[in-house]
């Protein structure tokens, strides 16, 4: 059974930092491109960062320069780290692995790590 764990979240000022984890268990997720989302109260979800397998990454514009997402293949386990952090930044952050083998897509999501900036 496949299952993805997030981890790291927390309270933390605006400016300051905090690391997710996005732990795998059941495969391997050096073969998925791996994403995370964000969802803030009455907000629909929104793509914050991807890495795929060969570690290309891809970042939305709002959080550019700002947040790193990357992966240790030797700890199955994909990171985003958030720099700068802003109110707006408030939201539930969610690991979503996804791979398509022919016609058949493999996707697994997490249960959320909830992640609050505010002074």
């Amino acid at each position: 059974q496949v299952q993805l764990v997030e981890s790291g979240g927390g309270l933390v000022q605006p400016g300051g930092s905090l690391r997710l984890s996005c732990a795998a268990s059941g495969t391997i997720l050096s073969i998925y491109t791996v994403g995370w989302y964000r969802q803030a109260p009455g907000k629909q979800r929104e793509l914050v960062a991807v890495i795929t397998t060969d570690g290309s990454t891809n970042y939305a514009d709002s959080v550019k320069g700002r947040f790193t997402i990357s992966r240790d293949n030797t700890k199955n386990t994909v990171y985003l780290e958030m720099n700068s952090l802003k109110p707006e930044d408030t939201a539930g952050y969610y690991c979503n692995a996804n791979r398509r083998v022919l016609a058949k897509k493999y996707e697994y999501w997490g249960q959320g790590t909830q992640v609050i900036v505010s002074s």
